[in-house]
């Protein structure tokens, strides 16, 4: 009697409720456990992007204590340079994969895209961060950032107040949407359960602001009709930007997927690893519809504008290149691939697609901007090293997440994620280089 009251007296102990500090302790136990490295460190990606970062900091700290004009080749002609061409403008047009694929898997039901709507969700939250965090080294007054926010001075009839609204609201959604996996990743299944029902509105929400700031960006342009070359200034812009920034996101899925499938191949579900070229297959056929919309309204625009004589100048040929280079041949391209079934094809055509946008998106903030000018704007060697910075921290921000929280694996199953993992000797070539 005495032997078994002990044993019972043992399980009340073990079974007690932790106190506050016990579980704040071992919080910070695991915190600490997942910042370490998973896998080696010194490898050919970590040194050259960790050189890019730690020279891009020194030079962030530079632009910051010597300001704009020391650092940029911008001035009062061209204030918009590189980090607002392209971090900004051009990654915006990259991230509207999160938003074309949580309306077509938690609206439409096309429950086949799931698999990468994680993924897709994580790597559109951080481009909206990093690239959020990047217009304030463009801005002459970043503690200005907030005026639109905390209501200091803001005109409610400016596009700039929408899209400043807008960036923050969707940036407060996309985190959301992301946050169950957080809590699945930190044990919390109370905190899972609350998130996730909030979820749904968070998606319906953020697509409207999607929808609106896309073209938002684009609307910013009309402002402008004199200084953009007539074969790309138009009406339609922010129509464009929007519908542009349909196959502009499938495209960076595609490519995004592409490399996540070969070097995290070992944290790939069966699901995903299953239906991955069906994937990519039927985000070439959406890229192709949306590349057929944009070319139709383009064509509109040319004959509306009756600008052919500019066709047989420098410009036009430009716009020729872009227009038959990185539209038409694309699109024929993405056809021929989801007809023919030839992932590869597909996959090397989002490449090309990726091009053509930041071409575009160039070509309104920085190249046809002005094209008439005495002088011209280039990016100094400055401005391009903190953009590769970007880059590099955005990449490294997306690889400790998915090393860490349960993004690829089968969501059916995830409380045996690790048991449903692929090993791969081709993952492990790919984790040591990209490690």
């Amino acid at each position: 009697m005495s032997e078994r009251t002990a044993t019972n007296n043992i399980r009340v102990v073990k079974d007690a409720p932790k106190s506050f500090s016990e579980n704040f302790r071992e919080f910070l136990t695991f915190i600490r456990s997942e910042l370490k490295p998973k896998g080696p460190v010194i490898t050919k990606f970590n040194v050259i992007s960790g050189i890019i970062i730690v020279v891009g900091f020194v030079l962030i700290g530079l632009r910051f204590w010597k300001g704009l004009g020391a650092t940029t080749n911008l001035s009062q002609e061209y204030p918009w340079g590189i980090w607002i061409g392209f971090d900004v403008i051009t990654g915006v047009a990259f991230a509207g994969g999160a938003y074309v694929l949580t309306f077509v898997v938690d609206i439409l039901r096309f429950k086949k895209y799931e698999p990468i709507l994680r993924a897709t969700v994580l790597n559109g939250f951080l481009a909206y961060c990093f690239y959020a965090g990047a217009l304030l080294l463009d801005l002459g007054r970043p503690w200005n950032v907030v005026n639109p926010i905390i209501g200091n001075g803001f005109g409610f009839s400016s596009v700039l107040f929408l899209v400043a609204w807008h960036f923050l609201l969707y940036t407060l959604c996309q985190f959301l949407e992301f946050s169950p996996v957080v809590a699945q990743w930190l044990g919390w299944p109370r905190v899972k359960k609350i998130v996730q029902g909030m979820t749904t509105g968070a998606v319906i929400f953020g697509i409207t602001l999607s929808t609106l700031h896309q073209s938002g960006l684009g609307a910013l342009f009309l402002l402008a009709p004199t200084k953009i070359h007539p074969l790309w200034y138009s009406h339609n812009i922010p129509i464009l930007f929007f519908v542009s920034s349909v196959f502009a996101g499938l495209s960076m899925v595609i490519i995004e997927s592409t490399f996540t499938h070969k070097i995290f191949a070992d944290k790939v579900g069966h699901t995903l690893h299953a239906n991955h070229d069906d994937i990519l297959l039927g985000l070439g056929k959406g890229c192709a519809g949306a590349m057929f919309a944009y070319l139709f309204l383009k064509v509109i625009d040319l004959i509306h504008g009756q600008h052919y004589d500019l066709l047989l100048t420098p410009m036009g040929y430009w716009y020729l290149l872009e227009m038959i280079g990185f539209i038409v041949l694309p699109m024929i391209l993405f056809i021929k691939g989801v007809t023919s079934r030839n992932v590869k094809l597909v996959q090397t055509t989002a490449f090309v697609t990726a091009i053509g946008i930041i071409i575009n998106r160039l070509n309104f903030s920085v190249i046809a901007f002005k094209w008439d000018s005495a002088v011209h704007y280039y990016p100094n060697w400055i401005e391009v090293w903190v953009t590769a910075t970007v880059i590099c921290l955005e990449i490294w921000a997306f690889r400790w997440v998915i090393n860490r929280m349960p993004i690829l694996q089968d969501h059916e199953h995830e409380g045996a994620v690790e048991t449903e993992s692929i090993p791969s000797k081709e993952a492990s070539k790919w984790k040591v280089l990209a490690s």
